[in-house]
């Protein structure tokens, strides 16, 4: 089986998490290559039609599965195969993308949504099945926290919370979070951003707690990241979270109210310790997954 992938190219390397789902499809024989569409804006993507069209024609691909609404709005105008297209949150939770993708899915011969909360946002005419990325367990795993704050050159008496994203993105709402840890002059907020996946895995073993103040979500990696690495969590009811994390204790729930978050935070604090976080996300794990869109692919192939 000939799979391509179509996804955004304009940041220096592809996103991890389809990098990890192309990977785990590799792994079990799928045979997948790259198209990487360069550009921003309706006008930019519209520019890669015929150098991916001509990829397409030349390729001898079985299927092409295309990463968020654009791009699988424009893989359907250039592709002579079935196209799947996976939303992540942003193609759905953006207004201007919004209708785009949800033209594109009623074209497309099979609809994934990375959480149910996404599906449904998108409306009752967008049907398609629900697949969150899989989590890789073998990057992130638990490490002594004094073994990974040495790691990071990090103090032992101090207490980090680490941020679920960089400061400078607007839907990660990091004002709440700043409003939120001044309660108490201790803690110390972390951004994530600017690391490679093994200091990512290190900075969540460091920290005492990650927290995510984000406006929407689709199915966000780093809290099922930080749930492999059995590490407290406190975040908005964004996405699929509260369906990843609601049953581990030491995980919570909050409110967009910055003493709401303030309490939540306090009680991870409070509870002090790891939490049994993997054992929840074991049926997230890559290979799992994998087999899951495997089967997207295979029913598709039958039908034809």
């Amino acid at each position: 089986m000939k799979v391509l992938f179509v996804c955004s190219g304009n940041s220096q390397a592809e996103s991890p998490f389809v990098k990890e789902q192309a990977n785990s499809l590799k792994r079990k024989n799928v045979d997948v290559d790259f198209f990487f569409i360069k550009g921003r804006g309706y006008w930019g993507y519209l520019k890669n039609f015929l150098p991916l069209r001509r990829k397409i024609r030349i390729g001898g691909y079985d299927l092409v599965h295309a990463h968020y609404g654009l791009s699988g709005a424009i893989a359907l105008l250039a592709s002579n195969v079935s196209v799947i297209i996976t939303f992540h949150g942003d193609d759905i939770n953006i207004f201007r993308n919004r209708l785009i993708s949800i033209i594109a899915s009623n074209f497309a011969s099979q609809s994934i949504f990375v959480s149910q909360k996404l599906q449904q946002k998108a409306g009752i005419s967008c049907k398609g099945r629900v697949i969150p990325c899989g989590v890789d367990l073998d990057t992130f795993f638990p490490v002594e926290k004094e073994v990974a704050r040495k790691k990071m050159g990090l103090h032992f008496e101090k207490k980090y919370i680490l941020f679920a994203g960089s400061f400078s993105e607007p839907v990660k709402n990091v004002e709440l979070a700043r409003e939120a840890v001044q309660v108490d002059n201790d803690f110390q907020l972390i951004e994530l951003g600017g690391y490679t996946r093994t200091e990512v895995n290190l900075l969540m073993n460091a920290s005492d707690v990650l927290m995510m103040t984000s406006f929407s979500e689709g199915s966000p990696q780093v809290i099922k990241e930080a749930m492999a690495c059995n590490c407290p969590i406190v975040s908005t009811d964004v996405g699929d979270v509260r369906e990843v994390v609601e049953d581990t204790e030491g995980c919570y729930i909050t409110t967009f109210d910055a003493g709401n978050v303030a309490n939540n935070l306090t009680q991870a604090f409070e509870f002090g310790r790891n939490t049994n976080g993997r054992e929840s996300v074991g049926n997230l794990e890559l290979s799992r997954i994998a087999d899951k869109v495997i089967s997207v692919y295979t029913s598709i192939l039958e039908q034809n």
